[in-house]
């Protein structure tokens, strides 16, 4: 395994901190999205990350905000921001030579999850899959109706009004699709054991569609 820091250039004044993640022989790619708050340093998105690796799935967990811009509390719900930088950074990644024929997935977490929908239906034959954590997919607005891959909502049952809000967003979509309410689960999925559901349906979800379904990752 290759772990690694990188410096992701997006523009001349803005530099990206990622950690990264390649198994020796990766399958497929799966970027994160995390939420307003968090970092490249979550523990649970790391967490889902190791078992992805275990699988020979590589990882990148970014920042999309530089530490300066993150001081601004808007720019934490700044969807359009966000997806600007995570297709920035999507396109940068597959410019690694160890990683361009790699198909690609999004995970996304809380307001991530927004920007994960976003860019995923931007890119369109880019990204092959998009996993969300007990996120806001309803603030990706009008791309919900425009994505074509498949999508995973994972949503804790104790965390009643983000059910609400994930289910009024899947309504929207068009693409082949599922929901999973962790029962006994809340936001940041803390009990004993939910985390680890939580992983292993994003485990299957991206093994499915990145890994054993060529027929649905045609480039």
């Amino acid at each position: 395994m290759e772990n690694k820091e990188i410096n992701i250039h997006i523009s001349d004044d803005v530099d990206l901190k990622g950690n990264l993640n390649i198994p020796k022989k990766p399958k497929a790619l799966v970027i994160f999205s995390h939420g307003s708050g968090s970092s490249r340093f979550s523990s649970r998105n790391r967490f889902v990350a190791q078992l992805l690796n275990k699988q020979n799935i590589a990882t990148l967990l970014t920042d999309l905000l530089t530490e300066d811009e993150d001081k601004n509390f808007e720019n934490r719900f700044d969807i359009e921001l966000l997806t600007e930088r995570l297709v920035k950074v999507t396109n940068y990644m597959s410019q690694i030579s160890d990683l361009k024929d790699l198909k690609v997935g999004y995970f996304g977490a809380s307001t991530g999850a927004a920007s994960a929908v976003k860019a995923a239906a931007q890119l369109m034959n880019k990204i092959q899959a998009v996993v969300s954590r007990g996120g806001r997919p309803d603030l990706a607005g009008d791309s919900l109706s425009e994505l074509v891959v498949p999508t995973l909502f994972l949503v804790g049952s104790l965390d009643t009004q983000v059910i609400k809000l994930n289910n009024q967003a899947f309504n929207k979509l068009k693409c082949e699709k599922d929901i999973q309410i962790i029962d006994g689960a809340s936001h940041l999925f803390a009990e004993p054991g939910k985390l680890n559901e939580v992983a292993q349906y994003a485990v299957e979800w991206f093994e499915k569609y990145l890994v054993l379904s060529p027929e649905l990752n045609k480039i």
